[in-house]
């Protein structure tokens, strides 16, 4: 992990432990690579309460509680799948604030509707409303999966109060 990365996973973990605020994940297309970065970090287990690594459509729904008729329509790479994937990590779990990613990392896979590099970021935070961001991040798999992580990364800063 790069050093901005690492700054930005510990900033993330001292705004959590500062509000008193336990973190989940769930994560697709990222393969854990956002528990990871966080996790890096000496201490995180103060914080970081549990990931969710739901790369098949079976583990959304059956981890996360994502209902079969969103990934059958909209899909799994949407906006609604992103939130209730991150709506399910806090529901699973004993976080107060949750994150998730579902996209197309590529190199295949994509379409004229989902291009590679379409990734949809959640987060849900107890008591206030699910937000989610549509992305079109470029790149081949590996710069697509990094963006993913540093833009979740600072999403988790956001809601930790940071």
């Amino acid at each position: 992990m790069d050093d901005a990365l690492t700054a930005l996973a510990g900033a993330v973990l001292d705004c959590a432990k500062a509000a008193g605020l336990k973190i989940a994940t769930a994560e697709s297309c990222t393969g854990g690579l956002i528990a990871a970065s966080l996790t890096e970090i000496p201490g995180s287990a103060d914080v970081f309460e549990r990931g969710f690594v739901t790369y098949s459509n079976e583990a959304k729904i059956e981890l996360l509680g994502v209902s079969a008729s969103l990934i059958t329509d909209p899909g799994a790479v949407s906006d609604l799948v992103a939130r209730a994937m991150a709506e399910g990590a806090l529901a699973q779990s004993r976080a107060d604030i949750a994150l998730a990613v579902t996209g197309i990392a590529g190199p295949g896979g994509g379409s004229a509707d989902k291009p590679v590099g379409l990734v949809f970021i959640g987060t849900a935070k107890k008591g206030d409303p699910t937000v989610v961001e549509r992305h079109v991040f470029p790149g081949d798999r590996a710069g697509i999966r990094q963006a993913t992580v540093r833009r979740a990364l600072e999403l988790l800063l956001n809601l930790a109060g940071g």
